[in-house]
C-alpha cells in the first residue's frame, strides 16, 4: 500500500516545493488549504523507526541545562525512560504514561518538554511490537497494568503519574491495585488526560 501511494506522495512533494513558503504564509484560504493537503499527502506513510524526542536542553530557573535520555528499567515490551537533567535541586518525580496504540511515545514530546523545567520526568517508552521476540509472550491488559506498577515501584514513594489518552484506564487500574495492596510506591497524585474515563461517574461505559 505504501508503494502504491508513492506516486501521489511524490507529486505532493513537488507541488509543495513549487508553492514554497508562500503556500503557508498567504492569506488566500484556497492556497493555504491546498498547501496543507499537499503536506498531509506527502507525509502519509508507515514507518517502524522511532523518531527522536529531540529535547537536548531545557531552561530551569534562569539557566539552560542539558537533557539526556537514560533507560532506567528495560522490559520486553517497554522501557522506563528518564529525561535526566544536570540540576542540584530535587524535583518532583513524574511518570508520563504514553499510549500504546499504533504510534511511538515520542508523540508526547511536547508534554515532556512542558513538564521538564519543574519535574524529574520519566516516560513509558513502549517498544514496537514487531521487534519484541515471540518468546516474550503476550501483552494484554493485565500485563499493561503490571508494567505500570513496576515502573511506579522503580520511581519509588512520592512520585506522581500522568496518563494521556488510551492508557488512562490501565493507569486507574494500576493505582487502584497499588492502593488496595498498600503499596508504598502508589503515586502521590494521578492525572488522567483525554482518556475514556469520567472519574465523576461510577460506573462508566469503560468499567
Amino acid at each position: 500500500h505504501n508503494d502504491l501511494i508513492e506516486p501521489a506522495k511524490s507529486l505532493a512533494r513537488q507541488s509543495l516545493a513549487m508553492l514554497g513558503s508562500w503556500g503557508v504564509q498567504t492569506n488566500i484560504p484556497v492556497v493555504r488549504n491546498l498547501s496543507a493537503a499537499y503536506e498531509l499527502i506527502a507525509r502519509a506513510g508507515l514507518t517502524h523507526a522511532r523518531p527522536e524526542y529531540g529535547i537536548p536542553a531545557v531552561t530551569v530557573g534562569n539557566r539552560e541545562v542539558e537533557v539526556s535520555e537514560e533507560a532506567v528499567l528495560t522490559l520486553p515490551f517497554g522501557t522506563l525512560l528518564r529525561f535526566k537533567k544536570d540540576v542540584d535541586i530535587e524535583q518532583p518525580r513524574v511518570l508520563v504514561v504514553a499510549p500504546l496504540s499504533g504510534h511511538f511515545a515520542t508523540l508526547l514530546r511536547n508534554t515532556v518538554r512542558t513538564l521538564l523545567p519543574d519535574h524529574d520526568v520519566y516516560i513509558t517508552d513502549w517498544h514496537n511490537a514487531r521487534d519484541v521476540p515471540l518468546d516474550a509472550g503476550v501483552f494484554g491488559f493485565d500485563d499493561y497494568v503490571d508494567y505500570l506498577i513496576k515502573f511506579m515501584e522503580k520511581l519509588g514513594p512520592g512520585a506522581h503519574l500522568v496518563a494521556v489518552c488510551q492508557p488512562c484506564v490501565q493507569a486507574l487500574a494500576a493505582v487502584a491495585v497499588m492502593a488496595a495492596d498498600g503499596n508504598a510506591a502508589q503515586p502521590g497524585s494521578m492525572t488522567l488526560m483525554a482518556g475514556p474515563i469520567d472519574t465523576r461517574v461510577n460506573p462508566t461505559k469503560v468499567n
